[in-house]
C-alpha cells in the first residue's frame, strides 16, 4: 500500500506550508497575485500577455493528446508520467485563466454560469 496524500486536504501533514484553508477561486487568484507580486511580475501581467500565455499553455495541453487515436486519450491517466503532465499543463491554463480574469475584474464562475444559462436556452434538450 502506497502512501498518498490528498492535495486538497488543508490538514495534510506533509505539506511544509503547514494548514491551508479549503480551495477557493478567490483563494488561488489571490495566492497567483501575490505570486507575481513577490517576483515583480505585475507590469508584464497585461491582458495581452496573459491571453497568449493562456494560448501557449492550452496549446502544450493540446500537444499530450495530439497523436492520440480517442481511445489513448481517454486512458491518459492510467500512465503515472503522463497523468503528471497533464496535471501540470491543466493548472497552468488555470492559472493563466484566473490571472487573466482578475486583471480584467471577471468572475470566471459568474460567467461560467452564466454561459452554461445561454447555452441551454440556445440548445434545448
Amino acid at each position: 500500500m502506497t502512501d498518498q496524500t490528498d492535495p486538497t486536504d488543508p490538514t495534510d501533514p506533509t505539506d511544509p506550508t503547514g494548514p491551508r484553508a479549503p480551495l477557493d477561486v478567490a483563494g488561488l487568484q489571490r495566492r497567483l497575485v501575490e505570486f507575481a507580486a513577490a517576483r515583480n511580475w505585475q507590469p508584464y501581467h497585461t491582458p495581452k500577455n496573459l491571453a497568449t500565455a493562456l494560448s501557449v499553455e492550452a496549446s502544450e495541453l493540446v500537444e499530450i493528446f495530439q497523436w492520440l487515436t480517442p481511445e489513448e486519450s481517454a486512458r491518459v491517466m492510467d500512465d503515472p508520467e503522463t497523468a503528471h503532465r497533464v496535471t501540470d499543463e491543466v493548472a497552468d491554463v488555470l492559472a493563466y485563466l484566473l490571472q487573466l480574469c482578475e486583471v480584467l475584474g471577471v468572475d470566471p464562475l459568474t460567467a461560467l454560469d452564466a454561459k452554461i444559462d445561454r447555452n441551454e436556452r440556445r440548445f434545448p434538450a
